[in-house]
């Protein structure tokens, strides 16, 4: 337990930033889930649609810094690349 005033609200505020910043991260892997789903099911347009949601959310997260730049960059990639692969098939 915090002792000092500055340390008790320090201990606030990261306890609201992790929660907040899980929330995030739960809705994006929630999309992502949705995106592969779909994808299993070959279903294209159920899958670009997810997958507009899921960038949407990820730009959004990477906003907010809840992601770096990089990481979004590289779930909006694998997603993007996920989806075109069955539209190949």
């Amino acid at each position: 337990m915090p002792i000092k005033k500055a340390a008790e609200k320090a201990l606030r505020q990261s306890t609201k930033r992790a929660n907040k910043n899980k929330k995030i991260d739960s809705d994006i892997d929630a999309l992502v889930r949705k995106v592969k789903k779909a994808i299993a099911a070959g279903d294209q347009a159920k899958a670009s649609e997810f997958l507009k949601q899921a960038i949407k959310k990820i730009d959004k997260a990477q906003q907010k810094s809840a992601l770096k730049k990089n990481t979004a960059a590289r779930k909006k990639s694998r997603l993007a690349r996920s989806v075109n692969s069955i539209a190949k098939k």
